[in-house]
């Protein structure tokens, strides 16, 4: 059990360090925007994180997964850190959190 709080606990860990990464054309954390899926960590400490972008043609599309990747695997426990990217399901705007709706006006 202990275990496996250890591992949320470094879930949540991930989650802050997503939570620091923005968009660039939205001023909202890709967190919020609902761009990741999934993080998954294992008692290895390796981090897989499952995420999408708001369009198959964003502008980011190469450098937004390298940054999660790069800042992900900056924590000093993180063993290994993958980023798969997924358009299945695609983004929409009910992904969001309501704090991103509320901070964009869409509330």
């Amino acid at each position: 059990m202990a275990e496996e709080l250890n591992t949320e606990q470094l879930g949540e860990d991930i989650v802050r360090v997503l939570k620091t990464i923005y968009d660039p054309e939205i001023p909202v954390d890709i967190y919020e925007l609902g761009l990741i899926y999934d993080v998954f960590v294992n008692e290895d400490n390796d981090v897989k994180i499952l995420m999408t972008l708001t369009s198959p043609n964003c502008p980011v599309a190469e450098s937004l997964p390298q940054e999660v990747k790069e800042k992900s695997a900056s924590l000093d426990w993180v063993n290994e850190c993958e980023v798969e990217l997924t358009f299945d399901p695609a983004w929409s705007q009910d992904l969001m959190s309501e704090e991103a709706k509320l901070e964009l006006g869409m509330l």
